[in-house]
Formats: structure tokens, C-alpha cells, sequence
């Protein structure tokens, strides 16, 4: 056995170790069941035959989920520059991609990997593909981001704001191209459904901003192609769920992409079984996966906010259709975004606790580095701002939210001052309100290591602080780094030396068992928290492992 190999195993046992039993039986059953799936791989050589084949959709396909007219004469003119300026970058073949400038966006290779020059197998089966592995398919979040498509969703906002047909007619080529060079579960981007979650919200906005244009009908309801993807899609998500140790982001993401998917294309005899059943698992994983607080489970800034969106947009469709989501749903996702506008800084930046891949849902607006005071505005859309609420100018997403909702919902009990401590989640925030002074801020980790067993997204920080002044850094979370490819960094990022905290006898805090487990987690708990309006104190201290 090789290294390699020995190490995988090595991981494998210790992941085991964190299941519960009645994990490792859906787990064994899952495995069994992709197993049995090959049988159901499509290759693009495929694809021709299908076509003969009888598709099991509604006979009337209609896309009914259309925004109201005029609604793209509210959207700001500055936000409209920006959306036409980005996608007359991407129709020159322009890109940034999680911090890597493409100029192959005109026609993008599905499989590359522009870091590690590596391109993976298209016709390989989707469970045969170790995703993690950077010499198999090289940095897969590279790959990943622009799978999911929101490029697109960009470029079919740049149209419904002009009418012009460069736009659509570039959307509509590419949207063609990854459907045919990616059919069902042959490739890298059927490995995980997270991935297919997000496409499937994706295609559900790209078909609503392109409905005026002239082709839209032949791109969607009247192609088979499109069909069976959209229909394949969903059958995944049905098929494979997150559970156990890994239903954090991921079966939000899953369940999320289904509902909106399930109430946009309404053509299967099973959307309406499929609606009701990720409707469902929404709801009860937003709850499972947010403190009373409304502070995020995972204890990682960045997917707060990336939850948060995902339940906005999934919530968006569900209304549209009909089928809203219960008042304790909405009331959840209004506690979510009014604990994200408490936790910025002046400069409406979010704290950098924990894991980070800068993951976003849909793109309506140009791509900014900060895309909280983005999430805010849609969440401004949705629910109101309080008095407390720094100021936030309206975008193309808050616009286009608020006319798909059919206005702002009124939610009763929400906090008349600015929140300053998460006391379930061991989140204080510390900041200076002197008019006219500059802003320090400061966040305290007195909380949980993270969620789950595995904590998948969380760092060996406990007991640490992050401080700014007016914006900038002064004793700055390191962030994340990178996820695969690298494992002495990606260790390094989330060891307790690299934290503003104590490290003692050179040994982390918790233990980790590899990029996205631990073994032990060490838990902090908050003992004092004094603000007097002069001077502000905060301690906490360290609690056994678990």
C-alpha cells in the first residue's frame, strides 16, 4: 500500500470514528446505491438517442414565476452601469474567479483548472471521482465556481436591463454547451450537490430575466435537453441527502436548490412531492442549523451569510409559486439577517471567524469582494431596515427580491437596538459609537468549537479576537487560505497559532483528523461581558474537549 493510499484509509477510519450507527447505515446504503447508479450514467455520446426517448414532463410547460412590469425601471443607475460594465467583461471572455483573472469566458473549458493547469476526465463517473484530489481534477473550488453558472445569471441580467442580444445570445450558447458536455453523472460537477443545488436556483433566474426574449421558450420549455437536466438535477437531490455529521451548509444548499427548482419548473410528475418534501427539510435544517440568536451553527462568518441567501432566494421561489415557506421560516431568516448587520464593522465588513470560500447563490449585481452590504440590501428588501440598520443603498438584487416577494414582510419582536452579544453562539462584538470618531470593533470567541462532530468548517480559535480601527486590521483572522491541494497550510490556517488567542505547550486547542475534521474540539463559554458605555470588558475561558 502506498502513502497515499494509507493515508486515505487513515482518514477514512478516523471520519467513521465521528458517525453514529445509524449514520454509517445510510452511509453504506448511499454507497451501495451510487454503485447502482452507473447503470444510469449518460455520455455526451448519449445524448442523441435520448432525444428519441419519451420524457416524463407536463404537456403544458409554462415558466410562470415572471417578475411584474417594470420592474427593471426601479433597479439604481449606478447598479446598472456596474451589472453592464461586468458583462461586457464577460462577453470579451473576462473573468475573476476567487482570485484568479480568466480570459477564457467566451467558451469556458467545464473541466479546467486554471491554478493547476489540470483538466479532469468529463466522461469519467461522477462516483468514481475523488474530488478532493488536486491531481485528478486540480483545484476543484476553481472548477466548481464557474459550474455554477452565475456568470450567466449576470449576463441575463445585462439583458433584461438593455434588450440586447449579445447578452442572451451568450447565455443561451453557454448554457447549450455545459448541458450537452455535462450530461447526467459523468464528470466532476455531479460529485457533489451542494453544486447542484446552486445551478438549478441559477437556471431558475437566468429563465425568469431572459422571459421577454424572443427564444427563451425553445431554450427551456420546448428543449428536451434542458428538460431532462433540470429533471436529472432534482433526481439527485432527491436521491442523495446530506445527513449525519455533514447536514451543515450543504443539505441547505440541497434542500434550497430543490424547492426553488421544484416551484420554478413545475413539469414532472414529481415536482409536487419533491416541493413538499425539500420544503420540509428547509425548514427544519435552517432550524437545526441556527442558534435561537440567529447566529449560524458552523460558527464560520461566511457561511452565515451564505445560509442566509440561500434561504432568501429559496423562500423567493416558494412564494412566487404559491407555496410560501411557514411564518417561523420567515421569522428565522429575519433573525439571520438582523444578527449579519449587527455583527459588521462600520465599513459593513463581517467577521472572519472560522472557514471561508467566499460562496455565493445568485449574481444580480457586479461581483464585489464584500458581498455582505449586497445581502443585507436583499435582506433590507425582504424585511425592513431598523433604526440601528447602517445605511444601504438599493442594488439589482434587493429590487428584483422585493418585486418577486410582493413586498416586505412584517416581523414582530425584532431587536429596537443593535445587538452587541450572541450569548448562545459566544459572539461579542466590542465597538466605539462616538459620532465622528473613527470605529473600533472588536469580536470576542467566547462559544462552541463549531457544528456537527466533525465541526467541518471551524478553526482552533477559541478565546480569540479580531480588532479593527475605521475598517482595517489591526489583529486580523488569518481566513482560510485554501480548502484541497495544500494540506500543511490548510492546517496551518486553522491551528490555534495562527488565531489572536493563547497557545500552550505548542499544541492546538482541538485536535484536527484532516481538512474538514476534528477529533477533539475544544469549547469556550463566556464568564463576564461589561459595557458601561465608557469601558467595555469581556472574558471567557476554555472548557473540557469534547
Amino acid at each position: 500500500m502506498t502513502r497515499s493510499s494509507r493515508s486515505k484509509l487513515d482518514w477514512y477510519v478516523r471520519r467513521l470514528s465521528r458517525m453514529s450507527p445509524a449514520e454509517m447505515a445510510w452511509r453504506v446504503r448511499e454507497q451501495a446505491l451510487r454503485t447502482t447508479w452507473s447503470r444510469r450514467q449518460v455520455r455526451t455520446a448519449d445524448l442523441a438517442a435520448l432525444g428519441a426517448r419519451q420524457l416524463t414532463a407536463a404537456r403544458d410547460r409554462r415558466f410562470s414565476a415572471v417578475l411584474p412590469p417594470g420592474t427593471a425601471d426601479l433597479i439604481p443607475d449606478e447598479a446598472r452601469r456596474d451589472i453592464i460594465e461586468a458583462a461586457d467583461r464577460l462577453i470579451r471572455g473576462e473573468w475573476e474567479v476567487l482570485g484568479v483573472a480568466r480570459t477564457d469566458m467566451t467558451r469556458p473549458d467545464w473541466f479546467y483548472d486554471p491554478v493547476t493547469g489540470r483538466r479532469s476526465d468529463p466522461g469519467e463517473y461522477a462516483f468514481r471521482i475523488d474530488q478532493r484530489s488536486e491531481e485528478q481534477v486540480g483545484n476543484i473550488k476553481q472548477v466548481w465556481e464557474v459550474n455554477r453558472l452565475q456568470h450567466l445569471t449576470l449576463l441575463a441580467a445585462a439583458w433584461y436591463l438593455t434588450g440586447e442580444d449579445a447578452y442572451a445570445e451568450r447565455t443561451a450558447e453557454q448554457l447549450l454547451s455545459w448541458w450537452q458536455e455535462n450530461p447526467f453523472l459523468s464528470g466532476v460537477n455531479w460529485t457533489s450537490g451542494i453544486e447542484l443545488g446552486i445551478r438549478l436556483i441559477n437556471f431558475a433566474w437566468i429563465r425568469r430575466l431572459l422571459d421577454g426574449w424572443p427564444e427563451i421558450g425553445d431554450l427551456f420549455e420546448r428543449n428536451d435537453l434542458a428538460l431532462r437536466q433540470i429533471r436529472w438535477h432534482q433526481e439527485y437531490l432527491a436521491a442523495f441527502e446530506s445527513r449525519g455529521s455533514s447536514a451543515n451548509n450543504h443539505v441547505i444548499a440541497e434542500a434550497a436548490g430543490q424547492l426553488a427548482a421544484s416551484c420554478a419548473f413545475p413539469w414532472f410528475r414529481e415536482s409536487s412531492r419533491w416541493r413538499k418534501r425539500s420544503a420540509e427539510l428547509l425548514e427544519r435544517q435552517l432550524m437545526h442549523n441556527t442558534f435561537p440568536s440567529g447566529i449560524n451553527r458552523e460558527l464560520a462568518s461566511d457561511y452565515h451569510g451564505f445560509v442566509a441567501e440561500l434561504g432568501y432566494f429559496a423562500a423567493l421561489e416558494a412564494a412566487a409559486a404559491g407555496f410560501p415557506l411557514s411564518d417561523s421560516a420567515w421569522r428565522l431568516l429575519c433573525t439571520m439577517t438582523d444578527a449579519m448587520t449587527a455583527l459588521v464593522d462600520s465599513h459593513g465588513q463581517p467577521p472572519r471567524q472560522a472557514d471561508s470560500d467566499e460562496g455565493r447563490v445568485v449574481l444580480l449585481d457586479s461581483p464585489a469582494h464584500n458581498r455582505w452590504p449586497a445581502l443585507l440590501a436583499i435582506g433590507s428588501s425582504l424585511f425592513g431596515e431598523l433604526d440601528w440598520w447602517p445605511q444601504l443603498p438599493a442594488n439589482a438584487g434587493s429590487v428584483l427580491a422585493e418585486a418577486l416577494a410582493g413586498g416586505r414582510r412584517q416581523v414582530p419582536g425584532r431587536p429596537d437596538q443593535r445587538p452587541s452579544r450572541f450569548a448562545d453562539a459566544g459572539i461579542t462584538i466590542l465597538r466605539t459609537t462616538n459620532a465622528g470618531s473613527p470605529e473600533i470593533w472588536c469580536r470576542c470567541d467566547g462559544g462552541p468549537h463549531g457544528y456537527l462532530s466533525i465541526a467541518a468548517h471551524a478553526h482552533a480559535d477559541a478565546l480569540s479576537v479580531e480588532v479593527r480601527y475605521a475598517g482595517v486590521d489591526v489583529l486580523a483572522d488569518p481566513g482560510t487560505y485554501c480548502y484541497h491541494g495544500e494540506p500543511a497550510w490548510r492546517s496551518y490556517f486553522r491551528s490555534t497559532i495562527a488565531h489572536n488567542t493563547v497557545e500552550l505547550a505548542g499544541q492546538n486547542q482541538s485536535k484536527e483528523g484532516g481538512p474538514f475534521l476534528w477529533l477533539r474540539q475544544a469549547n469556550a463559554r463566556e464568564t463576564e461581558v461589561t459595557d458601561d458605555g465608557n469601558i467595555a470588558s469581556w472574558s471567557a475561558g476554555l472548557q473540557r474537549r469534547t
